[in-house]
C-alpha cells in the first residue's frame, strides 16, 4: 500500500487530495462535489473508511487535472475524509481503481506520482 498527498485541479481550483492504493474507490467531500454533476444512488451504500462507517447516498462525475493530465472517474460523496498527518483537510481521495485506469503509480519514497503510464490512447479488445 502507498499514499501520496498533493493538490489536483477541479474547475481550475486546487483541492488537497490523497492518492491511496489501500482504498479501492474514489471519494470526495460534499463541498467539492457541489461543483460537479451529482447523482442520487438508488440504494444507499455503507462503507468503512478512516475507522468510521459512512452511508453513501450520492456520487458524482469527477473530472480533474493531475499534474497536467486529465482524469475522469466516479466519486462517492462523503461528509468528511479527515485530516492528513499535518492537519490539512483531505478533500478528495483517489483510490486504486481510478489510479489503475489512468496509469497513475505512486513513488512513496519520493512522495511523487509516476504519470509515465498515463494512457495516450485507449485500445479496447
Amino acid at each position: 500500500m502507498g499514499r501520496i498527498k498533493k493538490d489536483i485541479e477541479i474547475n481550475s481550483k486546487k483541492f488537497w487530495t490523497l492518492f491511496d492504493t489501500g482504498a479501492r474507490n474514489t471519494y470526495i467531500i460534499e463541498d467539492v462535489a457541489a461543483q460537479l454533476p451529482v447523482f442520487e444512488l438508488k440504494k444507499i451504500e455503507s462503507v468503512s473508511l478512516g475507522g468510521k462507517v459512512h452511508l453513501i447516498k450520492k456520487d458524482c462525475r469527477l473530472e480533474a487535472s493531475v499534474e497536467g493530465y486529465n482524469i475522469r472517474t466516479n466519486a462517492r460523496i462523503i461528509d468528511v475524509l479527515g485530516d492528513d498527518e499535518e492537519g490539512n483537510k483531505i478533500q478528495v481521495l483517489i483510490g486504486a481503481l481510478a489510479m489503475q485506469e489512468w496509469g497513475i503509480r505512486l513513488i512513496p519514497e519520493e512522495e511523487k506520482l509516476d504519470m509515465t503510464h498515463y494512457p495516450k490512447e485507449f485500445v479496447e479488445y
